[in-house]
């Protein structure tokens, strides 16, 4: 289902881009940037202790009777 969203939303972007003709009118420039140290923050981070158990469990189901109905109605 998710590879179908994802087909269907591009396909749809992809149709919408051949619908536009685009030309370049000016040539572009990066800027110039001067970039000096810099710190990554710092986290501490206590995560839940989690336990995760598995035990095996009947349950009882019930049964369902299926009529055919009839075509001439």
């Amino acid at each position: 289902m998710r590879k179908l969203m994802t087909f269907a939303l591009a396909s749809t972007a992809a149709m919408g881009l051949a619908a536009c003709d685009v030309e370049q009118t000016d040539e572009g420039e990066m800027p110039e940037v001067d970039v000096n140290g810099g710190e990554l923050p710092e986290y501490n981070v206590d995560a839940a202790d989690v336990d995760v158990e598995m035990k095996e469990e009947t349950v009882e189901v019930p049964t369902l009777e299926v009529e055919e109905a009839d075509a001439s109605e």
